[in-house]
């Protein structure tokens, strides 16, 4: 728990700290237009007549520029956003997409080719009994192998402790499956909270200008609704972000389960045959 409130924390002021660089960056890129604006007016005066372009050039200057304007545009949305709102949503957004790829990664992981095991179970048990089958589950990865292990080790103490055994090791491979998923769910709800959150204080914002300026004016209005509203589309975008990862984590956990059952069944069925035949 330490750790996880250590993370957060190095988080949240590599998130805040980025805001503020962008801000200063702003400023700098602002003077630096300035600067080049003014040099640019006098190039174009004192050559006017004496350019010559190049139109391979002037296409990946273009692209160039195109990219920076891209890049401009969406820090120059975060800064109107305000640092500390927007500061905040994009932490939930670096919060989620880790806790989502973790569980994407431990899922891939937990993936088993259950019918591969079932066969390498039955044939250790006909050609090394149990022991030989432990040992199979032992060596294979996966929730389905731990239960397989589970059940096998308690097969001297009968059919029904066995399946007992594997129902209720089940349950708790399940819940290791499912770890992580209630605070992808809490980023989900938070992200969109946190710019209507934003978006009500930015309004406040606009209608304390408002009130300061004793007067109602189109600019200032429609300025301030605006940024309030920049919020807002950070918050439900990050929101859209992680619903489709969420729903893609949860359909990957019902067919581990799925499979889990079938091979516990099939597992069943096998143990019942070997016990037969002895």
């Amino acid at each position: 728990m330490k750790n996880l409130f250590a993370f957060i924390a190095i988080l949240a002021m590599f998130v805040f700290g980025t805001s503020n660089y962008l801000i200063a960056q702003q400023d700098v890129d602002t003077t630096t237009e300035e600067v080049d604006s003014t040099a640019a007016d006098s190039v174009m005066a004192d050559e006017a007549d004496s350019t010559v372009i190049d139109l391979s050039d002037e296409d990946a200057a273009a692209e160039a520029e195109a990219g920076k304007s891209l890049h401009k545009q969406v820090k120059q949305k975060f800064i109107e956003g305000g640092a500390g709102f927007m500061g905040a949503v994009l932490l939930t957004l670096i919060l989620g997409l880790a806790l989502a790829i973790e569980r994407i990664i431990y899922l891939n992981l937990a993936s088993t080719n259950t019918e591969k095991l079932l066969g390498d179970v039955e044939e250790a048990l006909k050609s090394g009994g149990v022991d030989a089958a432990k040992e199979v589950c032992r060596d294979t990865r996966g929730p389905v192998a731990s239960i397989f292990y589970q059940g096998l080790d308690r097969i001297d103490e009968g059919i029904e402790v066995v399946e007992k055994s594997v129902i209720a090791y089940g349950s708790v491979q399940m819940g290791l499956l499912e770890k992580g998923l209630t605070w992808i769910s809490l980023m989900i709800s938070i992200a969109p909270m946190l710019g209507f959150m934003g978006t009500v204080i930015g309004m406040i914002g606009a209608f304390d200008a408002i009130q300061a300026a004793g007067t109602i004016s189109p600019a200032l209005v429609a300025g301030g609704i605006k940024v309030a509203l920049i919020t807002t589309v950070s918050g439900l975008i990050v929101a859209i972000v992680l619903q489709i990862f969420y729903n893609y984590i949860v359909s990957k956990i019902d067919g581990i389960v799925n499979k889990m059952e079938d091979a516990s069944i099939s597992l069943i069925d096998i143990l019942v045959t070997h016990n037969l035949k002895k």
